[in-house]
């Protein structure tokens, strides 16, 4: 082989490692930017678009049906400094922006020696104490979630967020919008609801947010949820969505819930942030989401949020009380405008009702057994008022105390019966 032909094979040969480590890189950043950074990939797709609808600096126009041509003598363009907002949700953010908060679960951990530990290299050492021997308990970040101020008083700043976010954490802390963490202190938590209040020192809010009526949402109505998706990184990062449904019935930890459906993307660090109406009011906090079914398939937008006027009652006793103790039938039920015809057939549910809650099941010595209600029987209402959804008749049972009474009345084979209970404790 000629010197000159190993010259030219050299060549071909760098020019190839060039290419394939071109390729390679380029296939890292696509990697990236359609996995762990999507943030970084949305931002680059809304300045892009941004970008394409500047408007030339010009010095004819021509208009079409189907839009405008600018020129410009000069070939040169310019940005468009017009501040139309209008079919965007920008101030309702601002109204709640500054209120949202990451709530950050710190738990124990055992290391062997501080001086092994990789926080500790750097100067950190998150410990309560300052005991450097070579066998000690040290606070990590356990996990991290969302949070909303809703209020003051005395001194303190209320915090309402999800029981899951907190759980087992042998300390709070949240980060605040202008980036500041304080220590926290838990209120109250309870399960059942999945909602725990936190409180910290008031002069660090600056803003509070307040709630809406949830009961008068509607399917179709705009909502962005905020919060900290993947953690504080996406600190009051937005997305925006729909009413998928304004009542959903689903179950949690065993219990059934009454939650909101949205599509709007919830993801995990989401758990505990406000979602909101157009008016900037929160209309519920977001608690959980749907990512595959029953059979395994995966699922896209479908996002359960705790509807406000629960979370009111809910926040308010926590703080009254700490806990929250409830009243119960013992029963299990399923809304019947939910059901289509062939389960109400198959329930011997009859045609002619069309709201109401059928009870799917009476737990024994329970205080609906103990009152004569039975399974098969449909409850349309509770202390005089229409029940038509397992959230009103929750909110009925709430605004009494264990041991009084309640007139439940049900609809059986087509028979209209009233029914007083005396309300038992849950468990």
């Amino acid at each position: 082989m000629s010197e000159e032909q190993d010259k030219q094979r050299n060549t071909r040969k760098k020019e190839n490692n060039r290419l394939l480590t071109k390729a390679a890189i380029i296939g890292v950043v696509a990697g990236l930017l359609g996995g762990g950074i999507a943030y970084g990939g949305l931002s680059a797709a809304n300045l892009n678009s941004n970008a394409s609808s500047s408007t030339a600096s010009s010095s004819s126009s021509n208009t079409g049906e189907t839009g405008s041509v600018t020129t410009s003598s000069s070939g040169t363009t310019k940005v468009n400094k017009s501040r139309t907002t209008s079919g965007t949700m920008t101030s309702a953010y601002k109204k709640v922006k500054n209120s949202v908060i990451s709530v950050l679960n710190y738990k124990h951990t055992s290391s062997s020696s501080s001086s092994s530990d990789i926080f500790s290299i750097f100067g950190y050492d998150d410990s309560d104490s300052s005991d450097s021997s070579s066998s000690k308990k040290s606070l990590t970040l356990y996990s991290e979630g969302s949070g909303v101020i809703y209020t003051t008083a005395n001194g303190k700043g209320y915090i309402v967020t999800n029981n899951h976010v907190i759980s087992g954490a042998a300390k709070v802390k949240v980060m605040l919008d202008s980036g500041k963490t304080i220590a926290a202190k838990v209120v109250g938590k309870d399960s059942t609801s999945d909602l725990a209040v936190l409180s910290i020192d008031s002069k660090y809010v600056t803003q509070t947010a307040s709630f809406g009526d949830s009961s008068s949402l509607q399917s179709a109505q705009t909502v962005i949820a905020i919060g900290s998706p993947e953690g504080y990184e996406y600190a009051s990062t937005v997305t925006q969505g729909i009413i998928s449904s304004p009542s959903r019935t689903i179950t949690y930890n065993s219990n059934q819930m009454t939650v909101i459906q949205t599509d709007a993307a919830i993801n995990s660090g989401n758990s505990g942030g406000p979602l909101v109406n157009s008016d900037g009011q929160v209309i519920g906090i977001n608690s959980m989401k749907l990512s595959s079914s029953s059979s395994g398939d995966s699922v896209e937008g479908m996002g359960f949020a705790i509807p406000s006027n629960e979370v009111v009652t809910i926040v308010n006793q926590l703080v009254k009380n700490g806990k929250i103790t409830r009243p119960q039938l013992g029963i299990k039920v399923a809304a019947i405008d939910e059901l289509n015809s062939y389960y109400k057939k198959q329930l011997g549910i009859s045609t002619s009702l069309k709201k109401g809650l059928y009870v799917a099941g009476v737990t024994s010595g329970s205080a609906a057994a103990s009152a004569g209600i039975k399974k098969g029987d449909v409850i349309t209402a509770a202390d005089g008022k229409t029940v038509n959804d397992v959230a009103t008749l929750h909110s009925i049972l709430y605004s009494h105390s264990v041991g009084d009474k309640v007139k439940i009345t049900v609809n059986r084979n087509g028979k209209t019966m009233t029914f007083t209970v005396t309300l038992q404790a849950s468990n």
